[in-house]
């Protein structure tokens, strides 16, 4: 499959998951520009998981409909989820429109449905769904972030160091430094670690936190 976000750390961490948790997924191309996608030796993919707003001045219509010209199904993902970005992209011919704010595991499910693979096995359900164990709905647990906390998370998934983050919030640098370390301890009582930037951005982007 191929993946089209120009959010590199988000990329980072969506091929990061796929690669530990949807072995049936493998990534061979990954683009931060719609041109580096189209131009790669590896294109056309089977499947191609596109950001629906880009930088680049190319409609998410001209998009998909070059993908499904080519033979790739095409899964659109959004920061957001208004009805008018969902209507273009099923319009133009995406097999699925997806927000940025469901986990990951939604979108494997969603994934193998449009590649004809069935539900995602019950030992690895969605979130919503009966887990049938304490420990796997701890899994999915959203933990309740503090003002404070939620807006360290967010600038620090941005790209912006501890100490920015600080300087940002106009906070002393161990106050900030504190905020992250809870937020990575509530993370981790919800059985979802968080010790990597990397693991934050991936929770982050799974709870719809990503400003």
């Amino acid at each position: 499959m191929g993946i089209l976000d120009d959010h590199e750390l988000l990329l980072d961490s969506m091929i990061s998951w796929i690669a530990e948790n949807a072995p049936e997924f493998e990534v061979v191309v990954r683009a931060e520009r719609w041109v580096d996608l189209v131009r790669s030796e590896n294109f056309p993919t089977a499947l191609v998981l596109m950001d629906f707003q880009l930088v680049e001045p190319v409609s998410v219509e001209a998009r998909i409909r070059t993908c499904r010209a080519a033979g790739a199904a095409v899964i659109v993902m959004s920061a957001l989820d208004p009805a008018e970005a969902r209507i273009r992209a099923l319009d133009a011919g995406a097999a699925a429109f997806i927000s940025k704010t469901e986990s990951m595991h939604v979108f494997r499910s969603i994934a193998r449905e449009v590649m004809g693979l069935g539900r995602v096995p019950s030992a690895t359900a969605i979130a919503g769904e009966t887990a049938g164990s304490e420990e796997q709905a701890a899994e999915f647990l959203r933990p309740k972030l503090s003002r404070g906390e939620l807006e360290a998370l967010q600038l620090y998934v941005a790209g912006n160091t501890t100490a920015a983050v600080a300087r940002l919030m106009n906070v002393k640098y161990e106050t900030a430094k504190t905020y992250l370390r809870r937020v990575r301890e509530k993370y981790a009582r919800a059985n979802r670690p968080a010790s990597r930037r990397a693991d934050l951005i991936l929770r982050a982007a799974e709870d719809g936190y990503l400003q």
